[in-house]
């Protein structure tokens, strides 16, 4: 019969070899997430760069006071909506959804929903489109563009027939 003292090693052994491996588990997931961090920041920094000698004009917000934004291009990230600033700062893509949502195409203040909306913007409504076309309204329903009614149903708030 084994001793208790025996039995009580066993079991730390096999405690402190289980500890060993999640540490090591771990050290790699942390290194595959600083690259992915790394990337990121690298990316947001290449699109939030002027293109080859393009000028970028300021935008004027609320308050008369000026602000710099890089010029929009295909993958810009979203900034965060504020009073007086232009859709013109989205990406082409973007500014299409806003214009159909605020009235371009279509009846203003009417909501739509993801199918509607990819059509609208001159896109097929085969699933891949509108799961393209609802991923970007989120996005910018996520930074206070449009409203989401409803899961999938998107319109512009009350007081932005302009889309600003």
């Amino acid at each position: 019969m084994p001793s208790v003292m025996g039995l009580l090693e066993d079991r730390e052994r096999a405690a402190r070899q289980r500890v060993e491996a999640l540490q090591a588990e771990l050290r790699e997931a942390e290194a595959v997430w600083e690259r992915f961090v790394i990337a990121r920041e690298t990316v947001g920094g290449v699109l939030a760069e002027p293109r080859g000698g393009e000028s970028v004009p300021p935008v004027v917000v609320a308050g008369e006071r000026q602000v710099q934004v890089t010029a929009a291009v295909p993958g810009s990230v979203v900034p965060h909506w504020q009073e007086g600033l232009a859709p013109t700062v989205l990406a082409p893509d973007c500014q299409r959804i806003m214009e159909v949502l605020a009235g371009g195409t279509g009846k203003h203040g009417e909501a739509m929903d993801c199918r509607r909306l990819a059509a609208a913007v001159g896109l097929e409504p085969v699933p891949a489109k509108v799961e393209g076309t609802r991923s970007k309204a989120k996005r910018l329903a996520a930074r206070g563009w449009p409203a989401e009614e409803r899961p999938g149903l998107f319109s512009v708030p009350a007081g932005r027939a302009d889309g600003s």
